[in-house]
């Protein structure tokens, strides 16, 4: 029987920074249905440490605004710099997209979105990976 998920293994891991619980689960989710499978924080700190040790993520969406000292402007441009290939997607409903602070190829999405306008927009900026 043919099945239209992808197998667990198979499937791209995106990492996704949010420190708003129910907006990470949520998003979390819709990404999981959307075929990815996603690891989750609240910090940038945490964030860089965490691809520093997954050379398997594949992707990065982070909100601007974080628990910890750096935001998800800084983030972008720190993995941009490291991971230059990685995809990276910055959500929010608060700051504006500032073509100083953006990396090149990052892509910003405002809120108020639906989840799956990020996830289209995240399948938009993935190679397969």
């Amino acid at each position: 029987m043919a099945s239209d998920t992808i197998p667990a293994d198979d499937r791209p891991v995106i990492l996704l920074v949010e420190d708003e619980a129910l907006t990470i689960m949520d998003l979390g989710d819709v990404l999981e249905d959307g075929g990815y499978d996603t690891v989750q924080c609240a910090s940038a700190e945490r964030a860089l440490s965490i691809l520093q040790a997954r050379p398997d993520i594949c992707g990065l969406v982070t909100d601007v605004e974080l628990s910890g000292r750096t935001n998800g402007f800084e983030l972008a441009n720190s993995v941009s710099q490291s991971r230059p290939e990685l995809p990276i997607l910055i959500v929010s409903g608060r700051a504006a997209p500032d073509p100083d602070r953006m990396p090149e190829g990052a892509q910003f999405i405002a809120r108020p979105c639906a989840g799956e306008d990020i996830l289209a927009r995240l399948k938009s900026l993935m190679p397969t990976c």
